[in-house]
């Protein structure tokens, strides 16, 4: 009773919350995990300011406007997404300058209670010294991407190398500076207990990933019709894989079991956009299969849509993680109520979460004999229908955006 009469009190308190973020957001009324988080805080009465990037590519300068106890401080940045190695790299350590000379600039007028960060990226640490020191604000990490140890498991960092050392001095750095650092799941609080021993338990949560739904509600002739608009089969079940087409997610194992698979009721379905997509895309156009389509991604408002017409979520991740990645995509498939097929490295619990819950099943990466079997035990033995309806009670009771909010809101 304590605990809710507290919480109560200091949601009726209105306070000055900044937000650090590499996600590009020019509305809070955008639907995404960030979006739909800042959204809330904004709607129980609190004043909400955005540091995110605007690339250079864009030919925008850094920029402040105010809205409706809404801020968007855009600042002029390299290009971090989509260009070369090198500049990436040097985009990515010139963020904390920018974004700290920014913040000086264009937010001298407010002080904050609450400095809220993502990863991506980890080299923000001055910036949230700076909040903290001037504001004596509380800090909170949502823990989004434990780097740089994913990049070595994709062999794109040396470990133990200069740079490698370089990053891992600033992830300590940000761990020390977070006051709370929540995590997407418990498969990650133990991995950044184990690994980094100098993090008390006490700072550190589940705080998952969540979002305020959607209801699509379609019928079979509305979905019908979608189908026909991007030209995907009417009378089949279609698996889909939406999101970033990168190294990260294993692809490989994707394209395996699309040449594998010979059930006949099924029908995959790619759509995106990443690294990786030109290379999925020549192999559409050498091999030609007539169980499969590949899209390129789309407008947030048309694949909500075209998800809400599929059958079946899927999630690929590399086999060779060790850190437990845990993709937002996951939201999107319960969101429709879709039964889920995640195809994983074995130390993430994202697959646990889905059986255990009764919505999907989990597959090793790579075992194309244990994906096969789920395959057939879904189309064969189980009801699609029941498996969707315990997707959307998983998302009830685990992802809303609620949760997030009130573990935020216990930690200021």
């Amino acid at each position: 009773m304590r605990l809710n009469i507290s919480l109560k009190l200091y949601r009726d308190i209105p306070m000055n919350i900044i937000f650090l973020t590499l996600v590009q957001i020019n509305s809070i009324e955008e639907r995404g995990i960030y979006q739909d988080l800042l959204r809330k805080f904004r709607d129980e009465g609190h004043d909400v300011t955005i540091v995110t990037p605007v690339e250079r590519r864009r030919g925008i300068p850094t920029n402040f406007s105010e809205k409706e106890r809404v801020s968007v401080l855009q600042v002029k940045t390299f290009n971090i997404q989509k260009t070369n190695i090198i500049e990436k790299g040097i985009g990515t350590l010139a963020l904390e300058f920018q974004y700290l000379s920014a913040v000086k600039k264009y937010c001298s007028h407010k002080k904050f209670d609450l400095v809220l960060y993502s990863t991506p990226p980890i080299t923000l640490g001055k910036v949230i010294e700076y909040i903290k020191k001037r504001d004596h604000a509380k800090s909170y990490l949502l823990l989004k991407d434990i780097f740089p140890q994913n990049a070595v498991d994709m062999n794109m960092l040396k470990k133990d190398g200069f740079l490698h050392k370089q990053f891992v001095k600033k992830e300590r750095k940000l761990y020390q500076l977070s006051d709370t650092i929540g995590c997407m799941s418990q498969a990650n609080v133990d991995f950044v207990l184990k690994h980094n021993p100098e993090v008390s338990k006490s700072k550190i949560e589940v705080n998952p990933n969540t979002i305020e739904p959607v209801v699509f509600s379609y019928s079979n002739e509305q979905k019908k019709k979608i189908r026909e608009k991007y030209q995907i089969p009417t009378d089949k079940k279609v698996l889909v894989y939406g999101g970033n087409l990168g190294k990260p997610q294993g692809l490989d194992f994707l394209l395996e079991t699309i040449n594998a698979t010979k059930i006949e009721q099924a029908f995959f379905l790619i759509v995106g956009n990443g690294t990786e997509f030109p290379r999925i895309q020549n192999w559409f156009i050498q091999e030609k299969p007539a169980n499969a389509k590949l899209l390129q991604q789309l407008p947030k408002e048309d694949y909500d849509q075209l998800l809400a017409a599929c059958d079946v979520g899927l999630i690929f991740l590399d086999k060779n993680f060790l850190i437990p990645n845990f993709p937002s995509r996951l939201l999107s498939y319960l969101e429709m109520k879709m039964p889920v097929i995640a195809a994983t490295d074995p130390n993430t619990d994202i697959g646990d979460i889905i059986e255990n819950a009764y919505c999907g099943y989990k597959v090793i990466s790579g075992n194309q004999i244990e994906m096969q079997t789920k395959l057939n035990k879904l189309f064969t033995k189980d009801n699609l229908h029941e498996l969707g309806n315990n997707a959307e009670i998983l998302l009830k009771k685990e992802y809303l955006v609620g949760k997030s909010f009130n573990l935020i809101i216990e930690k200021i």
